[in-house]
């Protein structure tokens, strides 16, 4: 490694890791816990399936006071500890409200870490190397998922063992990155503006490989001089709030979460076994995985708009397919190949640039603030597709739900031509200035 920066991208990013499988374990707990307890869709939607999510919701919500209060560092800190208190905890539940508030910790850890991992990546990070850096917590968040997606098929089709042991699995890594986190430095940035220590944030920046610290350092006082609002709803924020929560809410409204949550359902829908489902959702990580990879490899190449632009094409393409098949009712191995298509457009497009976009485009002074607002806009609409598609599933059949995340990728298209900026290669503190009006 040349600089030690890697070592701290890759360490902080395996938040990510636990992220991706804590999101996507319980897709293999879903119906046996709804068989367990006898629950109704709309409780079982609520207890067990989006508690999580709510949970990630409120520390989305509350994760900038932690960051900005006691710093990047300590708050990756108590994130693992927040992993390890809900895998074993979910593990061992005896029913449905224990389980809920354990699924409900974990949740806040991933919203938190939502915002903590890409901050202090984007932070410590050079300009022409970021988009890869910070979407490296995007790469470990899609192989979160593919191990939960694997361990959950070995575990019940080789080992015959329940659900209990897919979701305490998980305490296992938790540790690990514990371990692993207390040895990371703080950001820079935050040592600068919050702790008013010069002297540490440019022993960071040169640790980092920063070959003009000095020159970073004035820049980001230029910066705080200038964004010295502290409330994110101030008038000169107005475009980057957009677009926080623009990129957001059309992240949910692709339907990538009802795809990962309910996979083995709605291959079951489309005709597969059970067997089959859980392998086939197995599919979806490798999928998701290789495509990451791509849009890893192109993100400061290709830019961040761009790869945007190629995924909703993508996502038009597959979603307006699925459509199809479930209205005209195609059958199995037709309806997995474009639920492979969708998450290869949204592992190389929309997947690889949130929480990049998101990390760049506020000013130092609300970075924390504003990927708050990205954040839990994100998992508040993932928590109420959590909640609601047992009952849709119901309800209305796929093809439906599968048309209306058609009709809102055509939109997202329409706004990433019309106003979405270009951020790659630029300097955290230019971007700041440039996406943030002037006047105070």
């Amino acid at each position: 490694m040349k600089h030690p920066i890697v070592l701290w991208t890759f360490t902080v990013a395996f938040a990510g890791f636990l992220f991706g499988f804590d999101t996507a374990v319980i897709s293999g707990a879903d119906q046996p816990i709804q068989a367990l307890w006898q629950t109704s869709d709309l409780t079982h939607g609520l207890l067990v399936m989006s508690s999580a999510l709510w949970g990630t919701v409120l520390g989305a919500l509350l994760a900038n006071f932690p960051c900005d209060k006691f710093g990047r560092k300590p708050t990756l800190v108590a994130i693992g500890v927040l992993y390890v208190v809900s895998a074993l905890g979910s593990a061992f539940a005896t029913d449905p409200y224990i389980f809920s508030l354990m699924r409900f910790i974990g949740g806040f850890g991933v919203g938190v870490s939502s915002i903590a991992v890409p901050a202090y990546i984007a932070e410590i990070a050079p300009a022409e190397k970021r988009g890869r850096m910070v979407a490296t917590y995007q790469f470990q968040i899609v192989f979160g998922i593919l191990l939960a997606f694997l361990s959950n098929y070995l575990l019940a089709e080789w080992f015959s063992l329940d659900w209990r042991w897919m979701l305490g699995i998980e305490a296992v890594p938790a540790l690990i990155y514990l371990l692993l986190v207390m040895n990371v430095p703080e950001s820079p940035r935050w040592l600068l503006l919050h702790k008013h220590d010069e002297t540490q944030s440019l022993e960071v920046l040169r640790l980092a490989g920063d070959p003009t610290p000095e020159a970073t350092l004035k820049s980001v006082k230029l910066d705080a001089a200038t964004h010295t609002s502290p409330s994110l709803f101030h008038a000169a924020y107005r475009l980057p709030v957009l677009l926080a929560f623009l990129v957001a809410m059309f992240n949910q409204l692709s339907g990538i979460n009802f795809v990962i949550y309910f996979a083995p359902r709605i291959f079951t829908l489309a005709g597969l076994d059970a067997s089959s489902a859980l392998l086939s959702s197995a599919g979806i990580g490798l999928v998701n995985l290789a495509f990451t990879l791509v849009g890893l490899s192109l993100i400061d190449r290709m830019g961040r708009r761009q790869l945007l632009y190629i995924g909703s094409i993508g996502y038009l393409i597959s979603l307006s397919l699925l459509t199809c098949a479930f209205y005209f009712q195609w059958q199995g191995i037709m309806v997995v190949g474009l639920i492979f298509l969708f998450i290869a457009a949204h592992a190389m497009g929309q997947g690889a640039v949130i929480w990049v976009f998101i990390s760049e485009i506020f000013p130092n002074a609300v970075r924390a603030k504003g990927q708050s607002l990205g954040s839990s806009t994100h998992w508040i609409f993932a928590a109420l597709i959590a909640l609601l598609m047992p009952w849709l599933l119901n309800q209305f059949s796929p093809a439906l739900l599968f048309g209306f995340f058609t009709l809102m990728m055509a939109v997202q298209l329409v706004c990433v031509i019309s106003f979405f900026p270009e951020t790659r290669g630029q300097t955290l503190e230019h971007l700041g200035k440039s996406l943030s009006a002037r006047k105070r």
